[in-house]
């Protein structure tokens, strides 16, 4: 499996750090880097050079390359290597699972048979779902960094693409100090990201887990000849987005009054905000209009308050304005819909 060249391929943002890590692989197996440095264009100079940054492909080239020439998936990381092809190994015995939450446990099972330096486990508590990484043994630090990402980058890339949707991050989090490239992080991971955690890991909500998987072996060997768009380019598409708007329209509707707000509770741009939704076959006001009928009918059923405050509290600035709607959500006016019992 091709290493993730973690970010957008037309900007040089992914670190330099992640290519000096890859060098010091070959340093461990006594082995020249040169070959591997030349097929991605990356100089020694600048392989030297504090702060700089290559492109996604670049890192692509590199790491393909190397992962041959050392026969190492793993690129030095681990006690023992893990030849070409293991991480297709796990794709695959993950691939048959009826649903991602499957898909995962058998991911982290079966990596446990590829080395036990590391430990992967997932948890699930009120509505999260936490992937964690727990160190078995110290990691050189040479690697230790890029071992932990690339694991987690791994992982997330291949179930965004074996349920064929973005699986939208809560949080990340790594155990240890905020490296000097640390504004690649909310572009790898999410915005909300802590150093100095107890370990490395991430969270998301549960109800990806019941999505069931949509690929097969036929698309699991396309992928796997060349891993980049699974593992840098972000899905465009996130089969619960709808789901999770009107739910803040529900509970958090004093916040989400704008769609830059309720973008940025779900972390994301308006702009992606609105696309995805529209790739979905809907649109916020849709959205707004199918909660605002929810709660209507809701308050109407349950309550005996006056019209005029039913309307302020779904989000109308007048009662006319709440009449109109609500005869065209339903077919009644508010006060016959109340009167009538429907």
């Amino acid at each position: 499996m091709t290493s993730p060249a973690f970010l957008k391929p037309a900007r040089a943002v992914t670190p330099m750090a992640f290519v000096r890590a890859i060098v010091q692989g070959y340093e461990r197996y006594g082995a020249d880097p040169s070959k591997a440095l030349q097929a991605a264009q990356i100089t020694p100079r600048e392989v030297a050079r504090p702060g700089a940054r290559v492109t996604a492909a670049q890192f692509e080239a590199l790491s393909e390359h190397a992962m041959q020439e050392m026969d190492d998936e793993a690129l030095g990381w681990f006690s023992r290597r893990l030849p070409w092809g293991s991480y297709g190994m796990l794709c695959r015995a993950s691939l048959t699972s009826p649903d991602l939450g499957v898909a995962i446990k058998r991911w982290c099972r079966h990596h446990r048979l590829l080395t036990d330096d590391i430990a992967l486990a997932l948890e699930v508590s009120g509505g999260v779902a936490t992937l964690r990484i727990t160190e078995n043994r110290p990691l050189d630090e040479a690697f230790r960094e890029f071992c932990l990402v690339t694991t987690l980058r791994f992982l997330h890339g291949y179930v965004c693409w074996a349920i064929d949707s973005r699986i939208s991050l809560r949080d990340a989090a790594f155990p240890f100090e905020a490296p000097p490239h640390r504004d690649a992080y909310p572009l790898m991971f999410t915005a909300d990201v802590r150093f100095d955690a107890p370990e490395a890991g991430f969270s998301f909500d549960e109800r990806y887990l019941a999505l069931p998987l949509q690929r097969d072996e036929r698309a699991l060997r396309t992928m796997l000849k060349r891993a980049l768009p699974l593992t840098v380019l972000q899905y465009r598409r996130d089969r619960l987005l709808g789901q999770r708007v009107r739910e803040l329209l529900r509970s958090r509707a004093s916040e989400a009054t704008t769609a830059d707000a309720l973008a940025a509770l779900l972390n994301v741009s308006s702009r992606t905000l609105h696309r995805q939704l529209h790739e979905e076959g809907t649109s916020l006001q849709t959205l707004k209009n199918e909660v605002r009928h929810e709660l209507a009918v809701d308050q109407l059923r349950r309550t005996t308050r006056p019209i005029k405050q039913v309307a302020l509290a779904v989000g109308f600035r007048n009662e006319k304005s709440f009449s109109r709607a609500f005869l065209q959500w339903t077919g009644h006016a508010p006060r016959d819909f109340r009167q009538q019992g429907l």
